[in-house]
């Protein structure tokens, strides 16, 4: 006996730059609006344009770098996503399982498919917003045998190399490395090497990510 699949939303907004959320939110809105298969929206979609909009014209006012339009950006931006995945959940139980139906809010489908996530570098496993704005989070990958790990981040220069390192030891890769205090709106460049038995490894590929 066959099993219909449940269709989800892609909704993994966390890595996602703000062109990406404003797009996604332009997208839903015109979309749904009208929709016969979507009638009772748990978010207003007038509401939700409103917001799109405003996020986008912070992501404009942020571009001279003022700290407090940045933070209202981010503000807005969590605003928009917390719309988008209401509306998400709504249509994944509203569409009947009809990938037409689902299609036609705009949003896109999730990977029916689990795929194993692919590290960023040969030390460097995953990196993420932290919970507050100013915080990126970064997971170490396990070197077999090493007594500890170092981490160095700096704010990406000339050519993408910064200009001053940082490094942070890292005693354990079985929780992640927090890194707080960091420019809202700027990209860091990440390394990572290892302390083995014969001294430290070479430092892994850069990996970049921006902070919010």
């Amino acid at each position: 006996m066959s099993t219909t699949k449940t269709i989800r939303p892609l909704d993994g907004f966390s890595n996602a730059s703000d062109a990406d959320v404003v797009s996604r939110g332009i997208s839903v809105e015109t979309n749904m609006t009208g929709n016969a298969n979507y009638l009772n929206p748990p978010v207003d979609l007038a509401a939700l344009k409103a917001g799109t909009d405003k996020l986008s014209a912070l992501m404009a006012d942020a571009l001279d770098g003022s700290k407090k339009v940045i933070a209202e950006k981010n503000k807005q931006r969590a605003a928009v996503i917390k719309m988008l995945r209401l509306l998400g959940r709504y249509v994944e139980v509203t569409c009947k399982d009809d990938m037409a139906i689902f299609k036609s809010s705009g949003f896109e489908p999730a990977s029916q498919t689990r795929a194993t996530p692919q590290p960023l570098s040969e030390k460097i496993r995953k990196v993420e917003h932290g919970a507050n704005s100013g915080q990126i989070v970064v997971w170490i990958k396990t070197v077999p045998k090493a007594s500890s790990y170092e981490l160095r981040y700096g704010a990406g220069g000339t050519g993408g190399t910064p200009g001053t390192w940082i490094t942070q030891l890292v005693t354990t890769v079985k929780t992640p490395a927090t890194l707080s205090g960091l420019t809202p709106g700027t990209t860091y460049v990440f390394q990572a090497r290892a302390l083995a038995k014969d001294g430290y490894t070479d430092w892994s590929d850069s990996v970049t990510f921006m902070c919010t």
